[in-house]
């Protein structure tokens, strides 16, 4: 990367190399879906370069749809496994983690619920095996405005009625799997 992007990289100098060395509290994450990515030397020797070229990988995502991300558990244990190996397992944080679905109304949202059922058996297995991941949020409590679906797209495990001038808010399936979940019973 570093050879093929040159100058349009920051430097850091010897003093600011310093203050930042060792300086990682935890590692946050978002985690969404899964992406695998294959070496592409070849995007090097484009004249015109952007991001895509200088990292010289291809990229590609499993069968991705409009309404719901692939289920693909998998992934996130694997990377939280590299990630404990590479950095020394520093506390890790999962941010935000969830299935988005069309916003339709729906509060039976099953496909949310067997995302965040196979995401979270994911880490479990993952601190099973020694990952220091102490934290996993759901994204998100409420419906809202989403940066790339607007209101198309609806990732909360309450329902809000954007026809009701109350904005009245209505748990979804999610949410009682949820709470269930964090209390400890039967899920």
């Amino acid at each position: 990367m570093k050879k093929a992007a040159g100058a349009r990289i920051p430097t850091f100098t010897t003093y600011e190399a310093k203050l930042v060395k060792g300086s990682v509290d935890f590692i946050g994450l978002n985690h969404y879906i899964t992406v695998s990515v294959k070496d592409r030397p070849s995007s090097i020797e484009k004249h015109s370069r952007d991001f895509g070229a200088d990292m010289a990988a291809e990229v590609s995502l499993e069968a991705l749809t409009a309404d719901q991300y692939p289920v693909i558990p998998s992934g996130l244990y694997e990377l939280l496994e590299y990630l404990k190996e590479a950095y020394g397992n520093l506390p890790i944080y999962i941010q935000e983690s969830g299935q988005k679905t069309l916003r339709n109304g729906t509060l039976n949202d099953t496909p949310r619920i067997e995302y965040m059922h196979a995401y979270i058996g994911s880490v479990l297995d993952a601190v099973r095996n020694g990952s220091n991941t102490r934290g996993y949020f759901a994204w998100c409590f409420l419906d809202g405005l989403e940066l790339l679906g607007g209101y198309v797209l609806s990732y909360g495990l309450y329902y809000v009625d954007l026809d009701d001038n109350e904005l009245r808010r209505y748990p979804k399936l999610s949410a009682y799997w949820y709470a269930n979940f964090l209390k400890g019973k039967e899920v």
